[in-house]
C-alpha cells in the first residue's frame, strides 16, 4: 500500500512510515509522515487517517501523540502539522 499512498495536501510521495504495532506484516498502529509539508497521519486499527486538516479530529490526534510520544520521532511529536505536542 505504501507504493500508492501520497500526502492529500501536497501529493508528495513517498511518505515515511513509523510502525508502533505490527502483526502479520500489517501495521495496526503507527504514523505516516510527509517530509515535504511536515504533516503526520496516524494509523489507528490498521487504517491510515489521511484527511485534510479541516476534517481531522484534533482531540483524537493529540491523544494519539500523547500516548505514543515515546514511539514516534521528535519531528512528529514536537514539530508536525497540523498540530503537535
Amino acid at each position: 500500500m505504501m507504493d500508492i499512498l501520497a500526502c492529500p495536501i501536497d501529493k508528495n510521495h513517498p511518505l515515511e512510515l513509523y510502525e508502533i504495532k505490527e502483526k502479520n506484516n500489517v501495521v495496526s498502529e503507527g504514523a505516516l509522515f510527509c517530509p515535504k509539508c511536515s504533516r503526520f497521519y496516524p494509523i489507528i486499527e490498521e487504517i491510515p487517517i489521511m484527511l485534510p486538516d479541516e476534517l481531522r479530529n484534533k482531540e483524537q490526534e493529540i491523544e494519539f501523540l500523547t500516548n505514543n510520544k515515546k514511539n514516534l520521532p521528535e519531528k512528529i511529536i514536537t514539530m508536525a502539522n497540523p498540530w503537535h505536542l
